[in-house]
């Protein structure tokens, strides 16, 4: 019980960094912008937790009824997905490449060691992102997704909550290198987790 409320709390602090961070905003020429993408009817730009607030002010509590249902079927799934958005931020970023299957032109990193066979919750989010589409159609990126799944099951879960910048945009692209070399070890420290991401992801110049 004591290692799993280490791990857990890692997974929780190294989570809320990369939520807050906008090293992890995604990059140029990577991403593309969304049908969420501010405009006129949705002035907003760059990270902000209001992002939703007139395309799809009830995001976050459509997400927190399916992992309601979700944790409740299977308690085990919220530090699951907090885990997903975890090893989602540490290749290129919070752009839920993570996500993306394998096909002609992309390896997926679900076929990377450190989630091969054990990165749970995909379907949790496929039923999220159901939900969210029926209501707000074309409009709540699967980055955003995410991160919200992982703060809203760190909070079910009796963790703390915090603002969360929304507006992230979803990756076309996935890094199997990538997630085989950044992904951290179970036994790193918080420390050593926080580290890398400050050296190896910098603004573009």
């Amino acid at each position: 019980m004591a290692f799993s409320n280490r791990y857990l709390l890692s997974l929780t602090t190294v989570s809320l960094f990369f939520s807050l961070s906008n090293a992890f905003f995604p990059g140029y020429n990577t991403h593309f912008m969304g049908p969420g993408f501010p405009n006129e009817a949705h002035p907003l730009t760059g990270l902000c937790p209001e992002y939703y607030q007139f395309t799809c002010p009830q995001a976050d509590e459509i997400v927190i009824s399916v992992l309601k249902e979700a944790i409740a079927e299977d308690p085990r799934m919220a530090a699951s997905l907090l885990r997903l958005h975890f090893h989602d931020c540490f290749v290129q970023g919070c752009d839920a490449s993570v996500l993306l299957d394998d096909s002609h032109y992309i390896v997926s990193e679900k076929n990377a060691k450190p989630n091969k066979n054990s990165l749970r919750g995909f379907e949790v989010i496929d039923q999220i992102k159901v939900r969210l589409e029926e209501a707000c159609p074309n409009t709540v990126s699967c980055a955003d997704i995410i991160a919200l799944a992982a703060r809203g099951s760190t909070v079910l879960s009796g963790g703390p909550t915090w603002e969360l910048p929304l507006g992230r945009k979803d990756s076309k692209t996935a890094s199997l290198k990538g997630a085989n070399a950044n992904i951290p070890p179970p036994n790193s420290t918080i420390q050593n987790l926080i580290t890398p991401p400050n050296r190896v992801l910098e603004s573009p110049p």
